[in-house]
């Protein structure tokens, strides 16, 4: 699995630079703050995890959705495991407390 953290891509779109300007931004269009260190580590790296109020205070001020900022690309995981076939018989052997197994 890979996700893009896309949120240097969106503010350039948007004609914004500096993670001062973000912060402004943010500020200005959401009432919401943070410290320089914060959004520093928002800018130079993906984040491991984020605050949906953060979320939504850089969504509020790029004017963007957090599809935009956060895209998920799957990755190839090789061929699926072939499912065991379980006869009637087996199934019925392996029943716990005189009940039988859920199908497979």
């Amino acid at each position: 699995m890979s996700i893009e953290w896309n949120l240097r891509h969106i503010m350039a779109k948007n004609n914004i630079w500096t993670g001062s300007e973000l912060l402004r931004l943010m500020e200005d269009k959401a009432g919401y703050s943070m410290s320089p260190a914060s959004i520093s580590a928002l800018l130079n790296e993906k984040p491991k995890l984020i605050r949906v109020e953060t979320l939504d205070a850089i969504c509020t001020a790029l004017e963007c959705t957090p599809n935009d900022l956060v895209v998920h690309k799957s990755t190839y995981i090789g061929s699926m495991k072939k499912s065991r076939v379980i006869s009637k018989d087996q199934e019925e052997k392996k029943a716990i407390n005189n009940r039988p197994l859920p199908p497979v």
